[in-house]
Order: C-alpha cells, then sequence, then structure tokens
C-alpha cells in the first residue's frame, strides 16, 4: 500500500495485511483488560488470511468515511490487534492510519499533499507524500482512484510484497504493458503515399531523415495499454496536436528527435509519451538508477513536466519521478531517489550537485530529453548540458525540444543525437500564430504611463495580465507602482525569490487570485499559463528567440491571445529581426520603426552580405586556410 521513507523497519509478511493497525494513548490497566478479551478472537483469526483481508478492506473502507464512528470502532480494534503481537513488533512503528496521528513537518521535510502535515509515506499510486491511510484514500479519492474497500483490496491483492520491500523494485509490470511495443494502427498503413502527404502539408508538418514514421491521427492508433490511455483521457488530452501526431510514434520507435514547434503546441507530452513507454519496458536497475532523464533550464518548467508525467504514470505499477532542481531543501530530494525512480526531472546545476555526491547513478539511462534546447546549448547552461551528457550511455534515445531552434544551435544540437529525424511544426522560429501582436513605439519615461493606460483600457484588459520586464529590481519598482496607480491586485516574481514564494505566485497566477503579475524571464519559458490572454513586454527581450517565447505565453493549448511590445531605439540592434519575423505575421508595425535610420543600415549590410555570401562559415582544419586567405584579400 505504501512506501514508507523510513526503511529501517521490514515487516513480517502477516503482519501486511494488518497496515491499519495503530497505537493510541490509553491507560495500561484499559488495554489489558481489553487485551485479555480479545486474545482468543486473534488467535481464531491467525490462521484465516481471507477474513483478516476482510478486516483490512473494511477498516481501510472506515478511514475513507472520515466519521467520528468509524475513527473510534478503528481505534478500538486496532488497541485490541496491537497487545498481542506487543512483544514481536515493540520497536516497529505501524504506519499511521489517521492524520491527527501524525506531526507537523520540520523545515525541508516532505508535506502531505491533502492535509500539509508531514509526509511521512509516498502512494504507491500517485507517487505523492501522504501522511496516512486517511489522506490517502481521500487522495485517491481525489485523484478518481476510488475510496475504501475498492482501493485497499486493489493494493492487498497485488502489492504485500511491495510493502514488505519498498525500496527495491521487483520488477512487477503488468504483462500487457511491460511487453507493449508501438505497431502502425492499420488504418495508417492503410493511407496512401499523397494522403499523407497532404495530412502533413494541412497541419503544417515537416520532416526530414530517413524512414519516418507516418503521423498518427488519434491516440488510439499508438495501441497504449489501458491504463495509459486512461491517463491521458482523465488529463485532458482527446486529440493529438501537429507536434503529437508526428513526434510520438517517431518517438515511440526509439528514433533520436530534433523537434521544433509553436509555443503551447504540447511538446511536453509527445516527449513523455515515449519516455514512460520506454521507462514501462524494464524495471529500475537499482534504487538510484533511473531509466529516462529531462533536462530543463528553469525549476518552474521541471515542476510543471512533473506534474504532467504523474498524470500519466497514475496507476502504473513501479512507475516513480523525482524532481531535482535548485531553489529546494536537498535532503527530501535525495531520500526520493532511494525509492526506485524511473523518470528524473531535473536542472543541470542541482543534478551536477547529486551526481557528485555518488547520490544517483546515470549509467543505465535509456532516454534523454533537453527540452528548451536553444536555451540549454548556449553558454550559460551549454557546459553543465555537456558534462551530465557524458555520464548517460552513448546508447541512449536522445529528444530535442524546443520552440525556437537557431541555425547554429541546430548545429550543435546535431552532434548530440545519432541519425535523428528532424520536425518541424509551421514556421520555424516564427512566434505563435494564435497571437495577435501589437508593436508600440514608446520611449522610457512614457512606458509606465502607456501599460496604466493598457490596464485600464477595458478592450485590452483581460486579467491575469504577464508583464516582462529585463532586470529583477525593475519587477519590484514596476510591482509597486501598478499596485499603488491601478489598485489592481500585483505580484512581481523573478529568481531572487524563494522556490515557495515563486510556487504560491505561480499557483495564484494560474488560480486567478491575482490580476498583474510583473515577471522576469523566469516565466517566459514552457510554463502552461492556460488563463492568460494578454502578455506586455514592458521591457523588449535582448533576443527574438526570447521574444517568440514570452509573446508565447498568449496563445497557450489553441488559445488566442494577445501581445503587446514597448520598442524604442534602444533596441535598434533587434530591428531588422523585429521586422523579419513580424511583419509576415499581418501585424503593424509602427513607422518610427520602419522609417528609423538603424533598420536601413541594418537592410543595406543583409543585402550587400547576401551579395557577397555568408561569412559565418564553420571553420573546421580543411577550410582554415582558405578562410584566412580570403580575409587577407579583402584587406587589399
Amino acid at each position: 500500500m505504501f512506501m514508507p521513507r523510513a526503511l529501517k523497519v521490514k515487516r513480517p509478511v502477516q503482519g501486511s495485511s494488518q497496515v491499519l493497525n495503530k497505537k493510541r494513548k490509553v491507560d495500561e490497566e484499559e488495554r489489558k483488560d481489553e487485551g485479555s478479551s480479545a486474545t482468543p478472537v486473534q488467535k481464531e483469526r491467525a490462521g484465516e488470511d481471507t477474513r483478516t483481508e476482510d478486516e483490512t478492506v473494511q477498516a481501510g473502507a472506515d478511514s475513507a468515511g472520515f466519521t467520528e464512528r468509524s475513527v473510534s470502532e478503528d481505534g478500538d480494534k486496532s488497541a485490541i490487534s496491537d497487545d498481542d503481537d506487543d512483544d514481536e513488533e515493540e520497536e516497529e512503528e505501524p504506519v499511521k492510519s489517521f492524520k491527527k496521528n501524525q506531526r507537523w513537518p520540520e523545515p525541508g521535510e516532505p508535506v502531505c499533499v491533502m492535509c500539509g502535515r508531514y509526509g511521512e509515506y509516498i502512494c504507491d499510486s500517485t507517487d505523492n507524500d501522504v501522511c496516512s491511510l486517511e489522506c490517502k484514500a481521500k487522495h485517491l479519492a481525489q485523484m478518481g482512484m476510488g475510496t475504501g474497500a475498492d482501493v485497499f483490496d486493489r493494493k492487498d491483492k497485488n502489492g504485500d510484497e511491495r510493502t514488505q520491500q519498498p525500496a527495491v523494485d521487483t520488477g512487477g509490470v503488468c504483462e500487457n504493458e511491460a511487453g507493449y511495443s508501438y505497431r502502425e494502427d492499420g488504418f495508417i498503413s492503410g493511407l496512401t503515399d499523397e494522403q499523407v502527404t497532404r495530412i502533413k502539408q494541412e497541419l503544417g508538418i515537416q520532416t526530414q531523415g530517413s524512414d519516418v514514421r507516418r503521423p498518427i491521427v488519434e491516440f488510439e492508433h499508438c495501441g497504449f495499454p489501458a491504463t495509459l490511455s486512461g491517463n491521458l483521457k482523465k488529463a485532458g488530452y482527446e486529440a493529438p496536436t501537429p507536434v503529437q501526431m508526428q513526434m510520438v510514434p517517431v518517438g515511440l520507435t526509439g528514433r533520436d528527435v530534433i523537434a521544433s514547434a509553436d509555443t503551447g503546441s504540447g511538446k511536453t507530452v509527445a516527449f513523455l509519451l515515449p519516455v514512460v513507454v520506454r521507462a514501462l519496458e524494464k524495471p529500475a536497475h537499482s534504487a538510484c538508477s533511473p531509466l529516462a532523464l529531462i533536462l530543463t533550464p528553469t525549476r518552474e518548467l521541471a515542476i510543471q513536466i512533473e506534474r504532467q508525467a504523474q498524470e500519466l504514470v497514475m496507476g502504473l505499477p513501479n512507475m516513480r519521478t523525482a524532481l531535482l532542481v535548485g531553489g529546494m531543501p536537498l535532503p527530501p530530494q535525495l531520500h526520493r531517489l532511494k525509492s526506485s525512480i524511473k523518470i528524473v526531472i531535473a536542472t543541470p546545476g542541482r543534478l551536477l550537485e547529486i551526481l557528485k555526491q555518488k547520490a544517483v547513478q546515470l549509467d543505465k539511462v535509456k532516454v534523454v530529453v533537453v527540452d528548451e534546447v536553444d536555451t540549454m546549448l548556449k553558454m550559460g547552461f551549454q557546459q553543465q548540458v555537456l558534462e551530465v551528457l557524458e555520464q548517460v550511455p552513448e546508447e541512449r534515445q536522445t529528444l530535442l525540444t524546443s520552440a525556437t531552434i537557431p541555425k547554429g544551435t541546430e548545429d550543435l544540437a546535431g552532434r548530440l543525437v545519432r541519425d535523428p529525424v528532424r520536425i518541424a511544426i509551421g514556421e520555424r522560429n516564427q512566434p505563435c500564430a494564435n497571437v495577435r501582436q501589437i508593436l508600440l513605439w514608446v520611449e522610457e519615461p512614457s512606458k509606465k504611463k502607456k501599460l496604466f493606460e493598457i490596464l485600464n483600457d477595458s478592450k485590452l484588459y483581460q486579467p491575469p495580465v504577464v508583464v516582462f520586464v529585463d532586470c529583477k529590481l525593475g519587477a519590484d519598482l514596476l510591482c509597486e507602482a501598478v499596485a499603488k496607480v491601478t489598485g489592481l491586485k500585483t505580484v512581481a516574481i523573478h529568481s531572487d525569490k524563494s522556490q515557495w514564494e515563486r510556487n504560491r505566485i505561480l499557483r495564484g497566477l494560474l488560480d486567478g487570485d491575482f490580476e498583474v503579475v510583473i515577471s522576469t524571464g523566469v516565466l517566459g519559458r514552457g510554463l502552461d499559463l492556460v488563463n492568460v490572454r494578454l502578455v506586455v513586454n514592458f521591457d523588449m527581450p535582448n533576443t527574438m528567440d526570447e521574444y517568440v517565447h514570452q509573446v508565447g505565453r498568449a496563445g497557450r493549448l489553441g488559445h488566442r491571445g494577445t501581445a503587446i511590445t514597448f520598442l524604442n531605439n534602444n533596441n535598434k540592434r533587434l530591428f531588422l529581426e523585429v521586422v523579419n519575423r513580424v511583419k509576415p505575421t499581418g501585424s503593424i508595425l509602427p513607422p518610427q520603426l520602419l522609417n528609423s535610420p538603424h533598420l536601413h543600415e541594418q537592410q543595406r549590410r543583409q543585402r550587400q552580405k547576401a551579395k557577397h555570401g555568408p561569412d559565418d562559415v564553420l571553420v573546421t582544419k580543411n577550410n582554415l586556410l582558405d578562410i584566412i586567405r580570403k580575409h587577407d584579400r579583402r584587406k587589399k
């Protein structure tokens, strides 16, 4: 039923069916009287496994009911049953049945997802921390997995061994799930090449590579195990998006992938499905050797990916995830790694810290995902990512995804994969088509006034609004100004905030608790801010790739949104890229930008560069001398 965090006690097999017993503080005389009267009953039931299991199921049903009567009855039964085995289990501590018997957590300790007490146990069905059987039953009921007798009966039939040895994965994977392999559905095989080409053209799917699998049209065409298919539907994934149609079948066949698709197009599920299926194939080799690794640049994105992964693996046996990110206490993360983890979601810095402590080994990893690969392969993360990948076997599947993959980054990414399938959805490196882009020429002193006008405009203002700025101090100051002038409930989020505070703000944003959120780039990538319809770039991002990601926060999961960007001569370095990327979308550009001498100079240089050929040639041993001679001739 449970995976206890403290593994020093191994309960005997006969005792494992009575994990609902709990010790109560009563007078010794009462315990003796109750114990003496109940001892014959205990002896009669000692050899009747079936009746004992029925009592356990009934106790589970009572604990799920949360009535005072069930609490008192279960407490009396447990006080009686404890007396008989008092000598044997004097050093053991039974699993707590009710939350009132659990203590409150110390700083850094895991917290129960239902009541906030010490999360002493890990629910084997959902991988969430719970404090007692009462909270487990309530949690499973909330997650739609039944309550009371049916929940505990299902777990008792499968998993007394799992309760006895929680830290060791015994390979208990259902045959139909472990034996899954992707086979092209008959409907997809029956399509002609012309029909497949037409489907890909209409959906904007472009592929490069050898022997590329045909796209699916429905998730049922993958033939997933019943539990995984049910989890997909419960999570709201009724029909695949274009990137999922193409990437899922390619990933399920074990091919390396470099995928580029719009922000909010469903890339996370597109790589999670192959990861989950690959992790199902084999049991974890040891407690600290995961089978899948997902790397992300930000903590918030890692938290979101783990939440989506838990939705997909719910109910799958021995499928546990671990979140390894900075800004959160290290000891709980180290303890989590001892629980036969199969999928690790991590930021590179924290993962390297844990690798140095030898608390996890990556030598058994079969599939690696690098999300937001364009950021991960920049100078800030590049060395860390390469250090991590050095510890992963070369015989692995690698999936690289992002909304923007520049040419230079794609060349570097190509060195991390073998015979990859390149997938691009829509126009490469372009802003999301669902977002209406408005560019306004606003000088620096007038920015705040213009923002206040937007927040007071009934046609534009749609809370919650995300406002992006370029520095942490600017976020705090602008937050104070907006709250004071407009009276709106405003909050600032940036990397100087604690992880707990950032998580609280992000939850509040998703729940609609805040009307305006002032953010640096921490909310700019990958996050599904599904209720955000308006984004304001108060400060223009430093690169157009970041611009694409930030405006994409307003058009998640097919919803339409608006992105307003303030522009002035401080951003002159990006004028040409702004015109080249935004003008094709039909957006109206400000005349100050189109008439700018900086733009005209950049256009002239671009024409001259096209005339003479590109200068950014990759330097190799073979062409080094030719490049030197070419530059010498130009000087003359």
